[in-house]
């Protein structure tokens, strides 16, 4: 399915809670052009996961697929690592 002129991006998982669904937070720094300062900027994304197999706080790549609903136009890949459970 993957494809090389698909972006590719990895991010946390922020929330599961619907069903096939799941919301990932994508983080990048960046230099402040006038002051230099550090910028954390993110973006998030919703995430088909088919198996339901992500928590929250799980760290996955997610690329670029056809738009799969209105807001849904990402697809999991792979669980990078996942969340201990306490």
């Amino acid at each position: 399915m993957s494809s090389n002129n698909r972006k590719s991006v990895i991010g946390e998982v922020v929330s599961d809670k619907m069903d096939k669904s799941i919301v990932v937070r994508v983080s990048r720094r960046l230099r402040h052009p006038q002051y230099g300062k550090y910028i954390t900027k993110s973006a998030k994304f919703v995430a088909h996961d088919e198996k339901n197999e992500c928590q929250t706080g799980d760290v996955v790549r997610i690329e670029e697929s056809r738009p799969l609903s209105k807001t849904k136009k990402w697809r999991l890949v792979e669980v990078v690592s996942k969340v201990e459970i306490i």
